[in-house]
């Protein structure tokens, strides 16, 4: 059994370009499917294992086959985001087997993220299991690497200090805001989104206390259950241009593959602000917020990618926890390279164990009629015995009296290593 991964991520990627290979949850069950479909024609990988992992900061995929499929999983992927393939390789890495395993331990352990030993991401790939499960895409060599990868992070985040220190984007928004703001508590924060990264932000903006919190969301009742939290007031997507200019700050991270904020409504807020400024972040992948609004006087837009060198303070103090993480993650590569290995054997011993009963069960019969015919218990059982023995050493003994000297000479050394083993 092979695995392989292949992604791009904010380190090999611009944000536009990650935007065209983001998948939103709902998104992940039909994707996979036309992944998978995508292999059904080609007779090496009948039944292929998949899963997809998709946040703001990277795309990536994982697959498990009898044989790995790069080329294959690649061109799907450049179809499936409408670019050229030469164009996803120059942003794309691939991995397979020790370097796939590894490559997943250090995500989700916060290695490989743009804030170093965040959460979050855990919790995304969580989520991202769990939708490739119920898709029916999820196997036992995916659902092992997984389900380790967990256990991994576990670890890294309980013996070492991986996460200390760390500055969210939510933080490194807060404080950007108050770069530009004097006191953030004169300010009105519009949110426009309920997932979690919304909440979390508003969560961080909301401990400074500003003026007013307002939370404009597709589904009212969701946005309502948020902002219900924060003592702020909900209101309907469709209402956000009209309202766009009562605020001083706003967040942005929906699952729209679309921008909902055009370079249009800005300068009408603009306008009426009377050219007070604006600071916007657009936390989503795609945009939420049109690219040109970065261009207005008075605008100040930040992007996921732009937050970079803000999360980035402090990584220093994080070297130490580092090294100890990558140790942990090795032992886990180890440990899942020698599980993934064994997987080979399991054919053989499903052989082996279905022609023992074959054995079994044609020498419990014979010992039946014995016993229905008369016959002693104790000559029963010697003749069952002799009979499950006789079946048992009957091929090796053929192998041993088989071939040339060699390799009788090889094959008595196999039989004398299996039999004539002394127990400890």
């Amino acid at each position: 059994m092979s695995v392989w991964a292949l992604g791009l991520n904010h380190t090999t990627a611009p944000l536009d370009l990650r935007g065209r290979f983001a998948f939103a949850l709902d998104q992940i069950a039909p994707t996979l499917h036309s992944l998978r479909s995508s292999f059904a024609g080609n007779s090496s990988h009948p039944q292929v294992e998949a899963a997809i992992i998709s946040t703001c900061n990277r795309t990536e995929i994982y697959c498990a086959s009898e044989h790995i499929a790069l080329d294959h999983t690649f061109g799907w992927l450049a179809q499936s985001g409408g670019v050229a393939p030469a164009l996803l390789r120059s942003h794309a890495y691939t991995l397979h087997d020790d370097e796939a395993a590894r490559h997943a331990f250090r995500v989700a352990s916060g290695l490989d993220s743009m804030v170093l030993g965040e959460a979050q991401i855990l919790g995304q790939m969580k989520d991202a299991v769990r939708a490739a499960e119920t898709a029916g895409a999820l196997g036992s060599t995916l659902n092992q690497l997984f389900q380790r990868s967990f256990a991994v992070a576990k670890e890294v985040r309980t013996a070492t200090e991986i996460g200390a220190h760390s500055i969210s984007m939510a933080a490194a928004a807060v404080r950007l805001a108050g770069q530009l703001f004097e006191d953030l508590r004169k300010t009105r924060v519009l949110f426009v989104g309920a997932g979690e990264m919304i909440d979390l932000a508003a969560t961080h903006f909301a401990a400074k206390e500003p003026k007013a919190i307002a939370i404009a969301n597709r589904t009212l009742e969701r946005g309502e259950k948020l902002a219900s939290r924060f003592g702020g007031e909900a209101m309907r997507l469709a209402d956000l241009p009209a309202r766009l200019a009562e605020f001083d700050i706003v967040i942005s991270c929906t699952a729209s593959t679309l921008p909902i904020i055009g370079l249009g409504a800005v300068e009408r807020a603009l306008k009426a602000r009377k050219h007070r400024p604006m600071f916007m972040v657009d936390l989503a992948v795609p945009r939420d917020i049109e690219p040109e609004v970065k261009a207005l006087e008075d605008i100040y837009l930040y992007t996921v990618d732009d937050l970079a060198q803000v999360v980035q303070q402090g990584q220093a103090n994080r070297q130490a926890a580092v090294a100890q993480a990558e140790v942990i993650i090795d032992a886990g590569v180890q440990s899942f390279m020698h599980w993934l290995g064994q997987r080979g054997t399991v054919p053989l011993i499903q052989q082996l164990n279905a022609q023992a009963d074959e054995w079994r069960a044609a020498e419990m019969a014979r010992a039946r009629k014995l016993l229905a015919k008369g016959e002693s218990i104790e000559a029963v059982l010697e003749a069952m015995s002799r009979g499950l023995t006789q079946k048992m050493m009957h091929g090796a003994m053929a192998e041993l009296h088989a071939g040339d000297a060699a390799s009788r000479e090889q094959t008595a050394q196999t039989l004398s290593r299996l039999f004539l083993r002394k127990e400890r």
